[in-house]
């Protein structure tokens, strides 16, 4: 048997840089005067990549990109890195949220019409 997707509503988020998601809720740290510049708190929905092991200057097989310049989503489905440019996606119960590439995002997904919206 055969069978077709039903035509689904996704809630997404394309992803570049720590604070992008929507409801990462970051908030600005400023440091004591004198020991940095400010910067943004970690992502709620997509924290910062770190790994022990890596560099963060390392490039990134997948994008070509530093890994320092990537994310991390960690939910109860998908554990992994997302590099700039990923869609995060929703997921139906709004509970949750995984990655999407961005080259399989615009083959799969289209902005939905107005009335949908």
């Amino acid at each position: 048997m055969k069978f077709i997707k039903k035509p689904i509503i996704v809630e997404a988020t394309q992803w570049f840089k720590n604070g992008d998601h929507p409801n990462d809720d970051c908030r600005e740290i400023v440091p004591v005067p004198g020991d940095g510049e400010p910067f943004l708190s970690e992502g709620k929905v997509v924290r910062r990549f770190r790994h022990p092991g890596l560099s963060g200057d390392i490039v990134c097989d997948k994008c070509n990109k530093r890994i320092h310049d990537h994310g991390y989503l960690e939910q109860p489905n998908y554990n992994g890195k997302v590099c700039p440019g990923d869609w995060i996606i929703t997921e139906l119960d709004g509970k949750g949220y995984y990655p999407c590439t961005n080259n399989a995002f615009e083959k799969i997904y289209e902005i939905a019409p107005s009335e949908w919206q």
